[in-house]
């Protein structure tokens, strides 16, 4: 997505429906997205926002649903209380709530999603008796239960063990910005005078925004009058939390990983309190409706969806479906081996996936497969990596039909055995049009995308054990596996800045047909084939399943890494690199048994 079709998504909510609707002596300004025939998702802001920073997210879900969205009291386009003190009591929020929606969806449930204190309402909303029935979902993010907080506190105080106080202590410290704000007439004079001005660039800094993403020209005030958020409720329900604070409708938990003020393990027993839950989490910080909308969007639609056929989770149930559920993932050299592996295990973690590989019938063969397992889709996508024009046909194509890429797995490799002597230019050529040129290719292109659209993403590039480990027998693959490691290197460097993550992969001996497929250079034909199959017997008896490296990559992604040797034999084989290179060197020399 360019930058201007951000900027015009963001500016988006200016054409929004308007209406004024009071509550408790305040007028309440609210916004409405989208056919109100469709079922009502209701949009909460957190501090020191107003509904603007819904504005990316809001225009997403409004091809599919009826959106809402409302300036909390004193915030934005919305009045004050008169007295501020007093005037923001989670109950009095929640009459503003239940005023709102009785305004916009009077006949059905809304489907209601709240970020920081946007989400510490809405806990508020769906654990309070009067609310019931007027909810259908709720999705939370950055903001717990204050209820739900004040007995996290008192269990690890009444039942200390070294893990509980030391994630006592870690939150206590987060939570810096909380005891200022407690403090009388600085925040208010902090907020209309220096910080009011510094915020929209340390927010853009903080959380690589571009420039221009969001600015909100009524921040001082907002801020001002959202200081009595926390001094209203914050000491009195820490200290006395409620015991019946269970929620009554499925909840959806999106947990930024990379949140500055929140801990995650806050949420570590939530299933105590909320029956129906689906965890989600995504590489992020704080502010997610700024950072992430297009992830928001498939994930709320997701859960809105199911709730609305009854169901209370999403189908996928693989090992990491909290990460990588709705998300886009293409994976080249996927008709087979570690490709096909990968793309079966990101479409367990109910990823749609993209099969890539010039073998169209493999690769139709993969997507059929990875909508049973568990995608919510999957394409197959005939290309040949090396062909450039080919490579840019596909970007832009996955880019207009099904999306920008999430992650990108450069799987796509051949091998080749022999003497440098014996090793042509057209052989040179081959391994590395494939092995290095389709990893540029796929790099150059999707990574532009996920640069341009500037919400993050992953790039995965399959190296070998062989980038670092020399051989007299492996010249020209090494080299091309070497180079995919240092491009790798090169970009998570590049790329970091821009949250996008790039890892290589060495997986070291595995069971594929790589090695039955390897070329044999400097012997005659019917030499090369018993050297192939002489080869695959080998890696047979090794017997490394490509299912463990496609868990590797996955978990590559979900902990950021940078280099990432598979299996016990590149594993050894990169800690020699580091600390034995003499000893390395000389077996490089052996000639292996043939």
């Amino acid at each position: 997505m360019s930058e201007g079709e951000n900027m015009r998504r963001a500016v988006a909510l200016e054409g929004a429906r308007e209406r004024r609707v009071r509550a408790d002596g305040v007028e309440l300004s609210v916004a409405e997205l989208g056919d109100p025939v469709q079922p009502t998702v209701v949009l909460l802001h957190g501090y020191p926002d107003s509904k603007e920073v819904w504005s990316e997210v809001a225009v997403r879900l409004a091809e599919h649903y009826h959106v809402v969205l409302y300036d909390v009291r004193g915030h934005g386009g919305s009045t004050a209380p008169r007295p501020l003190r007093g005037g923001f009591t989670l109950e009095k929020l929640t009459d503003d709530f239940l005023a709102v929606v009785d305004a916009v969806s009077p006949d059905r449930p809304v489907h209601l999603v709240g970020h920081d204190w946007g989400s510490v309402q809405g806990w508020e909303f769906v654990t309070v008796e009067r609310t019931e029935g007027r909810i259908a979902s709720f999705t939370s993010m950055s903001g717990p239960s204050l209820d739900h907080f004040g007995h996290w506190i008192k269990q690890s105080v009444k039942r200390p063990t070294p893990r509980r106080i030391g994630r006592l202590l870690g939150q206590g410290a987060r939570s810096w910005y909380v005891y200022l704000l407690h403090t009388p007439v600085l925040p208010e004079l902090a907020w209309r005078g220096p910080l009011g001005k510094q915020w929209p660039g340390l927010l853009q800094r903080s959380e690589k925004l571009p420039p221009g993403r969001y600015t909100a020209p009524s921040l001082p005030t907002d801020a001002a009058h959202g200081a009595w958020l926390y001094r209203d409720n914050v000491r009195a329900r820490l200290s006395k939390p409620r015991d019946d604070a269970y929620a009554h409708v499925p909840v959806q938990l999106i947990t930024p990983l990379g949140d500055t003020f929140l801990s995650e393990h806050l949420n570590d027993e939530l299933e105590l309190w909320a029956a129906q839950l689906t965890r989600r989490t995504v590489s992020a910080r704080h502010w997610l409706p700024l950072t992430r909308p297009d992830q928001l969007a498939a994930w709320i639609t997701e859960f809105v969806t199911a709730t609305e056929s009854g169901r209370t989770a999403p189908v996928a149930t693989g090992k990491y479906a909290d990460r990588f559920g709705g998300q886009l993932v293409l994976v080249t050299g996927a008709a087979g081996g570690i490709g096909r592996a990968t793309a079966f295990a990101f479409a367990e973690a109910g990823a749609r996936v993209v099969a890539v590989d010039r073998d169209t019938e493999g690769a139709a063969r993969t997507a059929e497969l990875a909508r049973l397992i568990g995608a919510p889709e999957a394409w197959a996508e005939t290309v040949d990596v090396c062909d450039e024009q080919a490579m840019e046909k596909l970007a832009a194509k996955v880019a207009t039909e099904y999306g920008v890429v999430d992650v990108l797995v450069n799987n796509a490799g051949i091998g080749l055995s022999g003497s440098f002597l014996d090793t042509t230019p057209e052989d040179w050529r081959k391994v590395l049009d494939v092995n290095l040129w389709g990893v540029i290719h796929g790099c150059r292109l999707f990574g532009k995308q996920m640069a341009e659209r500037g919400q993050g993403g992953h790039i995965v590039n399959t190296a070998s054990a062989a980038a670092y480990l020399p051989s007299r027998t492996l010249p020209a693959y090494s080299t091309s596996k070497a180079a995919v490691l240092m491009l790798s290197e090169c970009l998570r460097a590049e790329l970091a800045g821009r949250d996008i993550g790039v890892s290589a992969i060495c997986p070291g001996i595995v069971n594929t047909n790589i090695t039955s497929t390897a070329r044999f250079v400097g012997v005659d034909a019917e030499e090369e084939k018993r050297r192939q199959q002489r080869t695959a017997r080998l890696y047979g008896l090794r017997n490394y399943p490509p299912e463990k490296v496609a868990d590797a990559v996955l978990r590559a992604v979900v902990r950021n890494q940078a280099v990432v040797p598979v299996t016990a034999e590149a594993r050894g084989g990169r800690l020699m690199s580091r600390f034995t290179p003499r000893a390395l060197r000389a077996l490089a020399r052996l000639e292996p048994p043939l």
